[in-house]
């Protein structure tokens, strides 16, 4: 098993934690430490090592922050796990705040009247200091970059992961890491730049045309690089995670211990391009000539080219099959049957397909009211009965060595109730309209967003999540800049990917989500509009119509649903055993 369920919440040690930290404030002489859910590269999966919001206050998501003050301690987090933390924190220790509503800025200024608070500069990126700092203007309260208070307390802490680095073949890069660098390079030359700071790992790693092994589910290596306006990179990585083969490989990308990273920014002479937005602070602080730009790899990277694409499309064949055989499991009768079974049987399936890598994520598999935590993770503690007559959600992703697959369907145990159905359909016509999308040219997620929304605004619902996130390519589950989120400018390209998962939670009962994976592409002409963009879906997998309120869908919505579904027999039948095609063929039925 790729997934393991050994709880990873520690509540119950927060306060004593807590304390420690506290004391070790005290004797450096600060009022207050900030700690994220973030490493050095600033990515959102992150090793043991990296826990920290973790390990001192068991929040286990993906997102957040602490902010610990001498009477108070906030765990900021955003919507997406505001029931989750409430059951992994100990409440008398921290307090939870909705964030982004209640910014760090603004909290302290509240919280603290006066005092240094301190911050580890390789934790923060240049704009999230900013932002904090401005807000704080004319307090009494200043930030420091301090070394990071946690370490400094954290015994047993893990050491650094040296996964095992390994190349990408062209077949599936689709372009050269020669091709990419010299590409880049002439970027970096017409704006009279001379090197580019890349901190972020999938940068990295579609750059020079390599994967690793460093952090759990994305297939990544851990390290930093600089790019030069003459094509060529140093690349600070730890020399036992390459072997000969990947030495070759990289040919003339100069190799240098991470411990050197600093040194060498401190080094370079001429206009350094570092992004504000990702790299840590410390980064432009050691950089003589810091100049402010995006990282060079981000767009296109999110542009995929026709052999990443085609990858995807495949990935995607593959990945439907094996989640068809599974629901057609699902649909049999399994007594007892628990969300761990759930989550064993559907990675046992997606392993029969003999090109399966790992996992794109732990698997959300919620029953019930589990269902409505959004990023739930089952653990041997939390361990629920399926049951009947409810809900369960299930969002899985599998990582193949020709692309990233994220899925998410809610399927009824029973009879659901006509409540759930209206939920389910509300969310359903969300996800269809924005399949069906076309839109000018230069627009983003923030305009496209609403979209999705729209069935549940006027049922008076709504969702705490963005509508889609970018998926990289046999790279991170959650790739940006580009996503379907109603805080995104980054206009749409084409070749771009993206979630398509609207979604309903009722706290205490059920939660709904529906997930395809969708590429941006050139539309075809349409009356006056000659640039127009729309999606083309990737993922082909039945959805529920047992929870269908038919009779509400609008004819066009119904006739999208039943040519989908008319897709999904097509392209996926020929690819299952006799009994999943008996299944699937019931399930693919016309409305």
């Amino acid at each position: 098993m790729f997934q393991t369920f050994d709880s990873h919440a520690s509540p119950d040690q927060g306060p004593g934690r807590l304390a420690l930290l506290r004391a070790q404030l005290m004797r450096e002489g600060l009022s207050g430490f900030l700690v994220p859910r973030a490493d050095v590269h600033q990515g959102e999966y992150v090793t043991a090592r990296d826990e920290r919001l973790q390990w001192l206050t068991g929040f286990t998501g993906s997102a957040g922050f602490a902010v610990v003050l001498p009477d108070v301690a906030g765990v900021f987090i955003d919507g997406r796990y505001r029931t989750q933390v409430k059951g992994q924190v100990d409440l008398g220790a921290y307090t939870p705040v909705p964030w982004p509503e209640v910014k760090a800025g603004e909290w302290l200024r509240e919280k603290l009247a006066a005092g240094v608070v301190g911050f580890d500069p390789w934790l923060h990126t240049a704009d999230e200091v900013a932002r904090i700092e401005a807000a704080l203007a004319g307090s009494g309260v200043t930030l420091k970059a301090v070394a990071n208070q946690v370490d400094a307390i954290w015994e047993g802490q893990p050491g650094p992961v040296v996964g095992r680095v390994f190349v990408h073949p062209l077949e599936f890069a689709g372009e050269s890491a020669a091709a990419k660098r010299a590409r880049l390079a002439a970027g970096l030359r017409d704006l009279g730049q001379d090197h580019a700071v890349i901190t972020l790992p999938d940068s990295i790693c579609w750059l020079l045309n390599i994967r690793g092994a460093d952090v759990p589910k994305n297939p990544v290596v851990q390290g930093f690089a600089i790019l030069g306006a003459d094509g060529g990179v140093r690349l600070f990585v730890d020399a036992a995670k390459l072997d000969d083969g990947v030495r070759a490989h990289l040919g003339d990308v100069v190799l240098e211990a991470p411990d050197g990273f600093e040194a060498a920014l401190r080094g370079l002479a001429g206009r350094v391009r570092v992004d504000k937005g990702t790299a840590p602070l410390a980064v432009s602080l050691a950089v003589a000539d810091c100049v402010w730009g995006d990282d060079p790899c981000r767009l296109p990277k999110a542009r995929k080219n026709a052999a990443e694409l085609s990858g995807m499309r495949a990935a995607h064949l593959r990945d439907g099959a094996a989640m068809v055989e599974f629901l057609a499991w699902l649909d049999q009768p399994h007594p007892g049957l628990t969300e761990i079974d759930v989550v064993v049987a559907l990675e046992g399936f997606r392993r029969a397909s003999n090109a399966f890598h790992d996992i794109s994520f732990d698997t959300i598999c919620g029953a019930g009211p589990h269902g409505a935590i959004m990023h739930y993770r089952v653990t041997q503690e939390t361990n629920r009965t399926v049951g009947t007559d409810t809900l369960l959600l299930v969002d899985s992703g599998a990582q193949y060595l020709d692309g990233t697959t994220d899925i998410t369907r809610t399927v009824a145990m029973g009879d659901p109730g006509d409540e759930a159905r209206a939920c389910y359909t509300r969310v359903l016509q969300g996800m269809v309209a924005i399949s069906r999308l076309r839109w000018p040219r230069g627009l983003a997620g923030r305009d496209l967003d609403p979209v999705a929304r729209y069935p549940l605004w006027v049922a008076g619902q709504d969702f705490d999540h963005g509508t889609g996130h970018g998926v990289g390519a046999f790279l991170s589950v959650h790739e940006g800049p580009q996503r379907l989120s109603r805080v995104s400018e980054v206009p749409f390209e084409p070749g771009m990917i993206l979630s398509n998962e609207p979604g309903y939670y009722r706290e205490g009962a059920f939660g709904i989500r529906l997930e395809n994976l969708i590429v941006v592409e050139e539309a075809p002409a349409l009356g006056d509009m000659r640039d127009q963009l729309a999606f083309e879906t990737l993922t082909f997998v039945p959805l529920d119509r047992r929870l269908i309120l038919v009779d509400r869908l609008a004819p066009a919505e119904r006739e999208w649903l039943d040519a989908y579904h008319a897709q999904v027999l097509t392209l996926i039948g020929p690819r299952v055993s006799e009994g999943a095609l008996v299944w699937l063929r019931a399930a693919c039925a016309a409305l």
